[in-house]
């Protein structure tokens, strides 16, 4: 037991520095740009050694990328552990909202957190890894709702359908998110892209019952 408690402890601390390398290299890339932002300046600014950030990131755009895996893994988490009774626009709405949310918390995270976005969507190299990430994002989707209405994924075309409509109404939210917007804007925004692709979510839920045996 003491093993595991100073293996958990560890893992922690790892977390905590990763976490620190994380924000301190966010932070710059949102005020100064991705290309003028060095790996030396991200030490710097989070009181570390290169040598420290190599052992957590193979580079600076590996951190925006393992951001970006953290990001997915939330939102597949969340429709996991949404009511098996919900339509799935509801479902799916929350479990998009999730990363929305952390953004909000404080005025100043929020503003940070859109620069960041905008920088993700407008520097072509880590639009590409936006962009291969939701391929991840949409597999994990799909087979959560495959999984929560005993479809195949492999034969029924909508869990795929399904998750691809969820992430584009993400995306335009990203795309529509304006300096100064608040966490209530957000969600407004949030709630009329959803409200848009409900009636497609929904068209087949009753043909779609989640599986009680889950």
């Amino acid at each position: 037991m003491a093993s595991r408690a100073g293996s958990s402890m560890a893992e922690r601390k790892r977390r905590l520095v990763a976490d620190e390398l994380r924000d301190a290299a966010l932070m710059l890339l949102a005020t100064r740009g991705f290309d003028a932002v060095t790996v030396d300046d991200i030490v710097a600014a989070a009181g570390m050694s290169r040598r420290t950030f190599f052992r957590y990131y193979a580079s600076k755009e590996d951190v925006v990328v393992r951001f970006l895996a953290d990001m997915g893994t939330d939102v597949v988490a969340e429709l996991a552990a949404r009511p098996g009774s919900e339509p799935p626009s509801v479902a799916l709405r929350h479990a998009v909202w999730v990363p929305l949310a952390s953004c909000t918390g404080h005025p100043d995270h929020a503003e940070r957190a859109r620069v960041v976005v905008r920088l993700i969507l407008d520097t072509p190299a880590l639009h590409a890894r936006w962009l291969e990430r939701q391929i991840q994002w949409r597999a994990g989707l799909a087979a959560e709702l495959a999984a929560r209405h005993g479809l195949d994924p492999d034969t029924d075309p909508y869990p795929r359908l399904a998750a691809g409509m969820a992430l584009l109404a993400f995306d335009t939210v990203l795309q529509q998110w304006r300096a100064g917007d608040d966490e209530q804007r957000l969600a407004e925004l949030t709630d009329r892209a959803f409200a848009m692709v409900a009636p497609a979510l929904d068209a087949s839920h009753g043909a779609h019952e989640p599986d009680r045996r889950r």
